[in-house]
């Protein structure tokens, strides 16, 4: 399924992006050395609450995860990319940090996704991919707009990541989004120009790159059953913001501070 919002579809998008932003900004500057996981999903629980919001994660149950997820938020620490279950796990020093987090605020949704080091930065190397995500974030924005083809973004998202040097992924992507967290369509992290669906006004797209240092392989935790790892034990980063194709071009809907 795939929703075209209206004007009033796209404002209150607007409303949730905003929500989901400040939300992530205000998780971020709270993580320290000896943050527990769990703490930052209870942080995101009362958060929630008090903006009116509902969680898309709690009981989100696809066939690719054991059960429903029962967390608010994804927390995803080092090897971990994707999915993240938050777990009685402290923070270290020079750990590299996911934070994912999707709101509903009156009936639709905005999804959106930080990388940063916690504490002190013990490899360059770890900027440089989180830097490359959001490289490649923003390059896709940049010519999403009324016209485009899914397949001018995707392609824009893995010039950025393959020309950094990493590997890509094609199971896990971005999505379109609206009255649910996930719906189509699909933007994998690369892809020819040209091809897929045209973009229109009133398309919201959660757009996510996201690596592995030097795998493009997943393996799923086997204690928990979600969270989605590096087949090789390398670190990950992943960015992801909730837009909105207008008239014009693409409107980011997940800024912090607006």
């Amino acid at each position: 399924m795939i929703e075209i919002q209206n004007r009033a579809g796209v404002e209150r998008a607007r409303v949730t992006g905003r929500v989901v932003g400040n939300m992530l900004q205000a998780l971020r500057t709270r993580c320290r050395v000896g943050t527990n996981l769990l703490e930052i999903d209870e942080w995101a629980r009362l958060m929630i609450l008090e903006a009116g919001a509902r969680s898309c994660y709690v009981d989100y149950a696809p066939g690719f995860g054991r059960g429903p997820f029962g967390h608010v938020i994804c927390t995803a620490v080092n090897d971990a990319v994707l999915h993240g279950r938050p777990r009685d796990l402290r923070l270290a020093d020079g750990d590299l940090l996911t934070l994912d987090l999707a709101v509903i605020v009156d009936g639709i949704a905005a999804d959106a996704a930080i990388s940063f080091i916690v504490g002190a930065v013990r490899d360059p190397e770890d900027m440089r991919m989180i830097e490359t995500t959001e490289r490649a974030l923003a390059a896709a924005i940049e010519i999403a707009a009324p016209g485009a083809r899914l397949g001018d973004l995707s392609h824009a998202i893995g010039e950025v990541l393959a020309g950094a040097g990493y590997p890509i992924n094609l199971e896990f992507g971005g999505h379109g989004i609206g009255s649910t967290m996930h719906q189509g369509p699909h933007v994998a992290n690369d892809g020819r120009p040209g091809r897929g669906y045209r973009l229109r006004p009133g398309l919201l797209l959660a757009l996510e790159p996201w690596v592995m240092a030097d795998t493009d392989r997943l393996v799923t935790d086997p204690d928990d059953g979600w969270t989605l790892r590096s087949a090789t034990g390398c670190r990950t980063a992943h960015t992801e913001h909730t837009i909105a194709i207008t008239e014009t071009g693409a409107e980011i809907l997940t800024l912090p501070g607006r």
